[in-house]
């Protein structure tokens, strides 16, 4: 056996579970529930599914599969492409994964994240055949170690009939100890959550199973798929602005100190580059406790503003995957990485006070948000745990440029095509043009907000034409809707290419 796997593999008598990947693929069962590690590109399984990519070459084979979130190509690319996916959850970020959701042949369950444990305890998803999960190692004890993500593994691992293993040995075994494996207990005998900060562990450090599950062990070195967030740009970097003076006007009023309140930010490049816009600010001293720990997040601990950070997933861009991994002693006792049930917990989300940023697709004139569909119909990601963070937060902020398309798109409309986050949910909304604070504020009297504040000036007369007419239309109402224009900026959309009224064909 070679001495690295050797070394990573705690447990002697699991030797002889070490498998090819192809002998591991041809386990899998045609027509059965899959879950498999990885949340966001990061600590998913790798070899395994590209061995299922190859007997599906052959022979039929078409599973269910449930992981945390989005996983790399090897599986929501390559094993999409094969045909081998029929329904898919709860989350994906993937084009060719994308593109057969819209045609119909996955079968696509966009669910909250921290939601899909429930769902599992409760039978809903399942009866699950295999858990493929990636690991650094397995404890003299029978812990399974994950990698960069935790995810569903957790719980996934008690409730799967059968436990493929790809141990991963080209990460880094400093991992070991990052991780705080909390599995709350079944509804109804379910004790509080001990946790009043995010700097607290109240776990164990890695997986533990039944290790009669274990079928096979698979020896993988595939890296992680870097993550495709893009630099920041000017716009983003004066969205950042903004939202770091309202910060400071929060302070001054009162609602915060200068080390603010636990930050989430969602995954993207937008609210990526919002938070690195704290590098520069006095803000110091700052918890994260996010789902997703994206470059910012390590920028800021070296620029020494975060102190610590709390997450579910580390997903990083080629550079800093380098840096980071390279370097993992140096951050081991500043970050955590927890199952989603708890990271996305909405009681501890409410309790720890969180301030979360997220990213909108659109957004309406009362503040209704859209997060997840191009035109109310085609599927772009998914509503992740944004919804998990909206609404239990402290403050909940959606950011997202004004506009789309060059200037075809104005990201705010009348009414958004597909409602994720309700006003009710929606506290502050940040766009490239400006910023408009919604709480305690009537539909009516967030309108003007919205208008001044965050649209683009060529949608604003456009904006203020249609809600005037909708007020005269019911009367003064308290949501004043033309519902029969209430979507045409979509329709003109698709007609014409563009929401600029002048173009429409009406």
């Amino acid at each position: 056996m070679d001495p690295r796997v050797e070394k990573r593999l705690g447990l002697k008598q699991l030797a002889d579970k070490v498998v090819s990947a192809q002998e591991a693929a041809a386990l899998i069962e045609d027509g059965t529930v899959v879950a498999m590690s990885g949340f966001t590109r990061a600590g998913d399984a790798k070899v395994v599914p590209m061995a299922l990519v190859e007997r599906a070459k052959n022979e039929q084979v078409k599973i269910d599969v449930y992981t945390g979130a989005s996983l790399g190509p090897e599986v929501d690319n390559y094993l999409a492409a094969a045909g081998v996916i029929n329904k898919r959850g709860p989350f994906q970020g993937d084009a060719v994964m994308r593109g057969l959701i819209n045609k119909g042949e996955i079968s696509y369950v966009d669910a909250h994240l921290s939601h899909n444990a429930e769902l599992v305890r409760q039978g809903i998803i399942g009866p699950i055949k295999h858990l493929i999960l990636e690991a650094v190692a397995i404890t003299e004890d029978g812990l399974i170690i994950p990698t960069n993500s935790v995810g569903n593994s957790p719980i996934f691992a008690q409730y799967a009939e059968n436990i493929i293993v790809e141990l991963n040995i080209s990460h880094p075994e400093s991992l070991i100890g990052i991780h705080d494996i909390y599995i709350p207990a079944e509804q109804g005998q379910r004790e509080p959550i001990p946790m009043t900060n995010a700097e607290q562990r109240i776990g164990e450090i890695g997986i533990r199973v039944d290790l009669d599950k274990i079928q096979a062990i698979v020896v993988s070195e595939e890296p992680d798929a870097p993550s495709l967030i893009v630099p920041p740009d000017e716009e983003t970097q004066t969205m950042a602005n903004l939202l770091l003076d309202f910060f400071r006007s929060e302070i001054k009023a009162g609602r915060l100190t200068n080390e603010l309140m636990p930050l989430q930010s969602g995954v993207g490049s937008v609210a990526n580059a919002v938070l690195d816009g704290f590098a520069d600010s006095e803000f110091e001293n700052l918890v994260v406790a996010s789902e997703v720990l994206q470059d910012a997040v390590f920028n800021l601990i070296d620029a020494g503003k975060v102190r610590f950070a709390a997450a579910t997933s580390i997903t990083l861009t080629e550079e800093l995957q380098k840096k980071v991994y390279g370097n993992l002693e140096a951050y081991a006792d500043k970050i955590c990485l927890r199952p989603q049930e708890i990271s996305n917990h909405p009681e501890l989300i409410r309790r720890l006070g969180l301030i979360s940023i997220n990213t909108a697709l659109e957004l309406d004139i009362y503040g209704n948000v859209n997060s997840t569909h191009v035109s109310g119909t085609k599927m772009m990601n998914g509503i992740g745990g944004s919804g998990d963070f909206a609404r239990n937060a402290r403050l909940g902020i959606f950011v997202t440029k004004s506009y789309a398309k060059g200037g075809a798109i104005s990201s705010i409309v009348p009414m958004v095509s597909h409602v994720d986050h309700t006003e009710h949910d929606v506290d502050v909304i940040v766009t490239e043009q400006g910023i408009a604070d919604l709480r305690g504020l009537a539909p009516k009297e967030r309108v003007s907000l919205i208008i001044e504040n965050c649209a683009h000036p060529e949608f604003k007369e456009q904006l203020w034409d249609y809600y005037n007419r909708a007020v005269e239309a019911t009367g003064n109402a308290q949501t004043p809707h033309i519902l029969e224009e209430a979507l045409s900026w979509h329709v003109n959309l698709a007609k014409n290419k563009t929401m600029k009224k002048e173009t429409s064909n009406a």
